[in-house]
């Protein structure tokens, strides 16, 4: 969940998807250009937003104590992208963070949920990929300070799609697998580890970067510290529009302006999930 000055939100907005995706690559461009939001990492950001022309071309460092990650290039350059990876490669590694030489992708690349992303919503997504003009364009890797692991888990054989039918159920796919929302929103029970188990959604991760230091909201139902007291159309003016329920603007980095892309059946479901979390007191702003 990612994207940086709101002023821009309408920029993007202005450039809507088609409401019923049907193909694989009209899926895949639906979901990198709305509930994913790869750009919102991989698109190289000045002062203004998006440089023109550098869709998904890398380049945004994020900076942490314990790493400084560069968003890689991702766009069909076969020198500087990923151009010359197979299909099962960059298949490999969006869903298990391993390159095609065998290295380990870091973070703040959200492997561990990606993992869950099922095998159409995958192939469609790097059919979308293989569309994108390439951008000569060559990041330099990113450090880290820290032990990576081994690996993520063992290899995803299958992933089965997600019942649309089911709103909290592919609520909790479009928070989790595909858009990670429960990623940057679930704060930290020990070094490397959401506590998922007790706050999920309750906010108070601090994310750096661009936009300096922002700390993420409490989107669970709670009445008091979370969105309990707010409509639906506000929640989901929040996560489309960038406002809260009392009319002040959120901060960046996350995503509004991809979101503000996602069908009204996907921002439907993902408040049906949202109002499914367990209220947890944590009063964060």
């Amino acid at each position: 969940m990612r994207l940086w000055p709101a002023v821009f939100v309408a920029v993007l907005f202005l450039s809507p998807l088609a409401l019923h995706a049907e193909t694989p690559l009209e899926r895949g461009a639906y979901l990198v250009n709305s509930i994913m939001a790869c750009g919102n990492c991989h698109t190289p950001m000045g002062p203004n937003g998006p440089l023109p022309g550098m869709d998904l071309a890398g380049g945004n460092v994020f900076e942490e104590k314990p790493f400084t990650a560069r968003a890689p290039n991702i766009t069909q350059d076969r020198e500087t992208g990923i151009g010359s990876w197979t299909d099962a490669q960059i298949a490999r590694a969006i869903r298990e963070g391993i390159r095609p030489d065998g290295t380990l992708i870091g973070p703040p690349m959200p492997i561990e949920l990606y993992r869950g992303v099922s095998d159409t919503d995958l192939a469609a997504t790097v059919a979308y990929l293989r569309t994108v003009k390439p951008v000569a364009n060559k990041i330099a890797k990113s450090e880290y300070r820290m032990p990576l692991p081994p690996a993520y888990g063992p290899p995803v054989v299958s992933v089965p799609d997600v019942p649309r039918g089911d709103k909290v159920k592919y609520g909790a796919y479009l928070a989790g697998p595909l858009g990670h929302c429960i990623e940057c929103h679930t704060p930290m029970s020990g070094p490397g580890q959401r506590d998922f188990a007790n706050s999920t959604g309750a906010g108070g991760f601090e994310l750096r970067g661009p936009w300096g230091l922002a700390i993420t909201a409490n989107i669970t139902p709670h009445r008091d510290t979370g969105i309990g007291k707010w409509s639906d159309a506000q929640v989901k003016r929040a996560i489309t529009q960038a406002i809260r329920a009392d009319g002040t603007p959120l901060n960046p980095p996350m995503g509004y302006a991809y979101y503000a892309r996602m069908t009204t059946a996907d921002l439907d479901a993902l408040v049906a999930y949202l109002r499914s979390l367990k209220p947890v007191k944590n009063a964060v702003r």
